[in-house]
């Protein structure tokens, strides 16, 4: 942070304003008019191209210019980072009037490391000022973002359920209780990244009820290995947007090909120990850590998985972490094994469940079976399942899908579909040529298997909270 009685002066920087919906619109705080403060990029963690550095000073203050369709009260969300042991309060005015006196700003262990707080207030129609000013001679914290709009607080899975936590055999949410997430999971990001963006994530958290988004990053395939830094960037964004709509996320190693999860075990070290530093704070992520492991002994995941856990667990002691099983995920199913080889040699770890996945016209009774058993010994989350063959393509088996539903309603195990794209597969939910215009909402541009996903995920969340 600048020093106190450093030279002080205007930075105005001006954009064309953006609309303001129902659905959150995030407005980068470099893009403000900055009185008494510096844009910097010095400190990691910030989205954008920076974030506003403010001086130490009473009065020092950066204005959003915003546009609201229609007069209304709305959430504004800022993100923030304070590495001082001391909370930088700041007044929040709209179009001069004082919507918020004394907004804390607190601490949040290092200028790295960036929170939120957030208020209400009522916009008019048409163009709004939005100015956080700081009201202490220290000046207010260091100024990522701000957001506008957004479900109203309390009323989204990830601000019900909170943080998550494993308690015996089920995923619980912060009253201790039993509950199902259910989502989708994006495609491979080098290919359908196009299809993850502000108008799909609207539609899956308010159209289709989503409760959870899988961000699927394949390691291989083009994926991470060909450029770790953009596929880490791309992973910490689509995080923040999927935070904004108040879903949760699972951050999926997207290991399949080889199938030894230790080939990727140095990068899967560098990726998580970035990803659980700049996200520790969060309370609505997930960690997948060996998608579908395959060609190897359940000892040896059990291994890579006992190297990796302790990595993540230095820089987040509490998201739970998901584990993929052997054979593809299919609890050593799809290679002649069974469930008993998990139940009798458990990862030593805590806070951890085990991955399943499923495609419903290739893997019936048996895998269905296993599934059932394993889930009253041990926490299960099924993070991957089609409706078709396992391919991901051919025809849908909505029966055997139905079934699998059922038995993971009853035994409230989280599932997530695959996949939210337009790949031309029966098993990507969207027609070819829907990325990225859409529509994404209705049914209009679903397959099949998207209009039957859909209508299942739109059904009443169970989140019980006493």
């Amino acid at each position: 942070m600048l020093a106190l009685g450093a030279a002080t002066a205007t930075v105005a920087i001006v954009l064309p304003t953006q609309p303001v919906s129902a659905a959150p619109t995030v407005h980068q705080a470099e893009a403000s008019t900055v009185s008494q403060g510096v844009v910097e990029s010095n400190h990691a963690g910030f989205t954008g191209t920076g974030f506003v550095n403010y001086h130490n000073v009473t009065g020092s203050y950066a204005e959003f210019t915003v546009t609201a369709a229609a007069a209304g009260p709305t959430t504004l969300t800022f993100r923030f980072a304070n590495g001082t042991t001391a909370n930088r309060p700041m007044d929040i005015r709209v179009n001069g009037a004082l919507a918020a006196d004394d907004l804390a700003f607190s601490p949040t262990g290092a200028w790295s490391t960036w929170k939120t707080a957030s208020t209400t207030a009522t916009l008019a129609a048409g163009t709004n000022r939005i100015r956080a000013t700081a009201v202490a001679a220290t000046g207010g914290p260091n100024l990522d973002s701000l957001t506008v709009g957004g479900p109203t607080a309390g009323a989204t899975p990830a601000a019900i359920n909170g943080q998550l936590k494993v308690c015996g055999t089920k995923l619980c949410n912060q009253y201790g209780k039993p509950i199902q997430l259910r989502g989708a999971s994006t495609h491979g990001l080098q290919w359908y990244s196009n299809c993850v963006s502000g108008a799909s994530l609207d539609a899956l958290a308010t159209d289709w009820n989503g409760d959870v988004l899988r961000i699927s990053m394949y390691i291989q395939e083009g994926g991470y290995e060909t450029n770790p830094r953009h596929y880490t960037d791309l992973v910490h964004s689509i995080i923040e947007q999927a935070t904004a709509r108040g879903m949760y996320a699972i951050v999926d190693w997207h290991m399949l090909s080889p199938g030894d999860p230790y080939h990727n075990l140095s990068r899967a070290k560098t990726f998580f120990t970035e990803i659980a530093q700049r996200h520790n704070n969060k309370t609505n992520l997930l960690y997948e850590i060996a998608n579908e492991p395959s060609g190897v002994s359940w000892s040896r995941i059990k291994s890579y998985a006992q190297e990796l856990i302790p990595v993540i667990r230095a820089h987040d002691p509490e998201t739970p972490i998901l584990v993929g099983t052997r054979a593809w995920s299919s609890l050593g199913v799809s290679e002649g094994g069974s469930e008993t080889e998990v139940i009798n040699n458990p990862v030593s770890a805590a806070n951890i469940m085990y991955v399943f996945h499923f495609y419903a016209a290739s893997h019936t009774d048996e895998y269905l079976n296993t599934l059932s058993r394993a889930a009253d010994r041990i926490p299960m989350f099924v993070t991957e399942f089609g409706t078709q063959d396992y391919s991901g393509d051919g025809a849908n088996n909505f029966t055997m899908s139905q079934r699998y539903l059922d038995l993971m309603a009853a035994k409230k195990i989280s599932w997530v579909n695959w996949n939210f794209s337009d790949d031309q597969r029966s098993g990507a939910v969207f027609q070819p040529g829907t990325c990225p215009g859409g529509p994404y909402a209705g049914t209009s541009r679903l397959k099949p298997a998207g209009v039957w996903i859909r209508e299942r995920m739109r059904t009443a969340d169970n989140f019980p909270t006493s």
